[in-house]
């Protein structure tokens, strides 16, 4: 189960819900065999020097969820291979780089716009600790995730 499902919407969580008991059920899923085989096709991409950038798209399921589905992919990415630090460099600086800004933003340095997260625990070895979010900034200003979440518990999916 994904984290986060608590912020959506009650009806659309027990349909998420649902969907999902329905999927673990499901032991001829083409979703065991495609996963693991989308893994290998990164890495090798990255590997022969493709770019590799980081994203997440809601995809009407209910289970991509802001924040929490980021968090998950740079997980994923790990799994499949990428060091701690790869994953989150695909996830930051990658991105800018396809864009070509990485000159102003993707990763920390002086004169850079960065909007930040202090975890605590090190994610650069032990990638799980990046759900540890103590701190998120967002242009210098300092927010507390757990208030975050608080406030839009039960209202994702609102249109």
């Amino acid at each position: 189960m994904p984290p986060g499902t608590e912020v959506l919407l009650p009806q659309l969580k027990e349909q998420f819900d649902q969907a999902y008991a329905r999927a673990q059920q499901n032991q001829q899923s083409i979703y065991k065999a495609l996963l693991p085989k989308g893994m290998a096709l990164e890495r090798a991409f990255a590997k022969a020097g493709g770019l590799l950038v980081a994203g997440t798209d809601p995809t009407g399921s209910g289970g991509v969820i802001p924040g929490f589905s980021n968090q998950r992919q740079i997980e994923l990415l790990v799994e499949a291979g990428f060091t701690p630090l790869e994953a989150i460099s695909i996830a930051t600086l990658n991105g800018a780089t396809y864009l070509g800004r990485e000159r102003t933003i993707g990763s920390i340095a002086v004169g850079k716009q960065a909007d930040l997260m202090i975890v605590n625990g090190d994610p650069s070895t032990t990638i799980a600790d990046i759900r540890k979010v103590e701190t998120v900034f967002r242009q210098g200003i300092g927010f507390d995730p757990a208030k975050l979440i608080q406030s839009v518990t039960g209202r994702v999916g609102l249109w």
